[in-house]
């Protein structure tokens, strides 16, 4: 049973996406770099916001931002919202943002209403979840439930090469805390976790839908610094018998692993395969020239560890076939992964009731996109994720989420959290 309606701010929320978007823009898209300038002024900005509303706020070591209404029963595990503020270069302005800006309104008119909930409810921040700038899966919510190594703080940020440790004590973060103290958060300490976030394919805009409830989200498999290397050879002089050309390799690689995917999906296994970086070497290859080497990446994911290993075997028998062939080498590099996420089942219901009361269209769909949600539902943290419609995809500079689909998620998301925080729906 739905509790009385409270009105999120969404006039506050809508300001707050203004300010993102004029403080971000790069003269492309959106641009806030993990543990930069970009992520720090989102972070300053709703640090400020969150200190308006008399919001208690705190950070841990790695900077992962706490925005709380304290609940009348401070002493029970308190329930989390939000998403990260960090995009990926030249990305949109909504990825991840409107997690945390659903759940600053939903607070906001709480606050507004004299509204206290039975248990503490707080909106965080997380910190780094775009692996664009570190190659590292949700490295902010990582660290927040201590899982992070010395290892983690040597990894270099793409651009710069300056190192994790390096960028978090710029910021004043604290990296001894971040490997030698308690853990910030634990299934212990967190009720539950409810994440908003748009989605970042077409499924909710082809389906005419406002809004998804997340069934599921993939996990990954990855190779980011991959490479093949050949020879370089006079591309007129060479004849095809006597060459090692690493674009030819490359390209059977591709190639034959989406062969692979057709195979396997008709097999019913559900999976992606993308190369999404290939490039010889702007120094040495030529247009005159056979190439001698190509680097590349190798993206997996699926909701099955089964799957997932089944295509990494996949390639491993790609890539010996091809070197054999063509007199290749590859290297594959470092391999990352995360997780899939499963979701809570009484969550997932909750939020079902919760849209269903207020008569706004919800389908029920999977995330091919990795979440911090994932991380937290590792963790042993009933955890749940609400998508908002969004036109012309994620991690570019168009996305189109509607506000009025931003407002019925939050709507949605504001009558979840006060029940489950009322000790409802446990």
């Amino acid at each position: 049973m739905i509790l009385e309606l409270v009105e999120p701010d969404l006039q506050l929320a809508a300001d707050l996406f203004d300010q993102l978007q004029k403080m971000s823009f790069d003269g492309v898209g959106i641009t806030r770099d993990t543990y930069g300038a970009g992520e720090q002024r989102a972070h300053d900005l709703l640090t400020q916001t969150a200190e308006a509303l008399g919001l208690q706020v705190s950070r841990d070591a790695a900077l992962n931002l706490y925005m709380t209404l304290p609940g009348r029963n401070t002493f029970a595990p308190q329930v989390i919202t939000g998403s990260h503020l960090d995009s990926v270069p030249r990305g949109g302005n909504y990825d991840g943002a409107a997690g945390v800006l659903a759940g600053i309104a939903v607070l906001a008119g709480w606050v507004k209403a004299g509204y206290q909930p039975e248990i503490s409810v707080t909106v965080m921040a997380v910190r780094a979840e775009e692996s664009a700038w570190f190659p590292l899966s949700y490295l902010g919510s990582k660290a927040a439930f201590g899982l992070l190594n010395d290892d983690s703080l040597e990894v270099r940020r793409f651009d710069n090469q300056q190192t994790l440790k390096q960028h978090l004590a710029a910021l004043g973060g604290d990296c001894k805390g971040l490997i030698s103290g308690a853990p910030h958060l634990s299934a212990a300490n967190v009720n539950c976790f409810i994440e908003l976030h748009i989605e970042q394919g077409p499924i909710l805009e082809n389906a005419g839908q406002p809004l998804g409830i997340v069934s599921g989200i993939c996990g990954s498999l990855r190779y980011r610094q991959a490479s093949v290397s050949g020879h370089y050879a006079h591309s007129g002089a060479t004849p095809r018998l006597h060459r090692q050309d690493a674009v030819l390799a490359a390209a059977e690689l591709v190639t034959g692993l989406y062969q692979d995917w057709i195979e396997l999906e008709a097999q019913g296994h559900q999976l992606t395969v993308t190369n999404g970086q290939l490039a010889t070497d702007a120094l040495q290859a030529d247009f005159s020239k056979v190439s001698g080497e190509v680097k590349f990446c190798v993206d997996f994911r699926s909701r099955s560890l089964e799957t997932l290993e089944l295509i990494d075997q996949r390639l491993s028998h790609r890539i010996t076939t091809i070197a054999a062939c063509h007199g290749v080498t590859f290297t594959l590099g470092a391999q990352t992964r995360s997780a899939p996420g499963v979701m809570d089942e009484a969550l997932l219901s909750l939020l079902q009731s919760a849209a269903d009361e207020q008569n706004i269209p919800a389908m029920s769909l999977q995330s091919g996109a990795g979440h911090d949600a994932a991380l937290f539902a590792a963790q042993g943290v009933p955890s749940a994720m609400l998508f908002v419609r969004n036109a012309n995809g994620s991690h570019n500079p168009h996305e189109s989420m509607d506000l009025d689909d931003f407002a019925a998620a939050t709507r949605v998301l504001g009558e979840a959290l006060k029940i489950r925080s009322a000790g409802g729906g446990q």
